[in-house]
């Protein structure tokens, strides 16, 4: 299933509290504060990666949150940090802030990782708390509270040239003939209802990607039909293909200027 937009809010883990322990060996008569510190919450981190071509993984998800800290442990023992939360996407989903719709992070390249919330430090334990004056003290600090983001996924396609033109004027048949994709096709309007990638080899050593988009009618930019819906989807394709149908009851410049206008 292609899905290219997906909202939930997303979390780092709180930290760990410290502990507040002592020593209590019979060998050890004045053992003193022995509370480890708490473990910092886990990171969020997005990762770019080639073999993923949808957002299906986040659809329906309404929240996701990486592991809290654990807490200190007696004898000086740290608390084990949270697991890290890893969102995995394909090349071109764009991070936008669901409620200021500001553009965060813009991930286009494979390997990527950028780290998005950092993790809730760990609380101190007891130990750090010993003084002079006061050797056997019970305080220790509660874990510092993770971050959380309501966010947006988008992806926009990565592609070397696409296919714009309206419906039903062979774009998928094109596609189909000279690449490694294999659309739907038939003899009736809006056929292709996501849009499809395909591998177009030049020679052995060379070749480029094609993308096939959606129909695009007169209006799409308004929300007419499927084009505003996979216009986004062109933003990122370094050539664009107009396919003008010649037996079109419209002329042919009137077929190029309605869609230029569209995108």
């Amino acid at each position: 299933m292609f899905i290219d937009s997906a909202s939930f809010s997303v979390s780092s883990g709180k930290g760990g509290a410290g502990c507040a322990s002592f020593r209590r060996e019979k060998h050890v008569p004045l053992g003193g504060p022995d509370g480890g510190d708490g473990g910092n919450g886990g990171d969020v981190y997005f990762i770019v990666d080639n073999n993923t071509h949808t957002l299906a993984n986040y659809k329906g998800k309404r929240s996701m949150k990486a592991a809290n800290g654990v807490p200190g442990l007696p004898r000086n023992m740290t608390g084990k940090k949270g697991d890290d939360l890893e969102l995995i996407v394909p090349p071109g989903t764009a991070v936008y802030d669901a409620d200021t719709n500001e553009l965060l992070l813009d991930l286009t390249i494979e390997g990527q990782k950028e780290l998005f919330l950092v993790g809730g430090k760990g609380g101190l334990g007891n130990v750090h708390f010993k003084t002079s004056v006061n050797q056997a003290p019970t305080k220790a600090q509660l874990g510092l509270p993770g971050e959380t983001k309501n966010i947006r996924l988008e992806l926009k396609l990565i592609a070397d040239v696409g296919l714009v033109g309206f419906p039903n004027v062979g774009k998928s048949t094109l596609i189909s003939s000279i690449s490694n994709a294999k659309p739907q096709i038939a003899n009736y309007e809006f056929t292709t209802l996501t849009p499809k990638l395909g591998l177009v080899e030049v020679d052995e050593f060379n070749g480029f990607v094609m993308a096939d988009i959606p129909g695009i009618i007169e209006g799409a930019s308004d929300g007419r039909g499927l084009g505003l819906q996979f216009l986004k989807h062109i933003e990122r394709t370094k050539i664009l293909l107009y396919m003008i149908d010649l037996a079109n009851y419209r002329s042919l410049k009137e077929q190029f200027e309605t869609l230029k206008n569209e995108v």
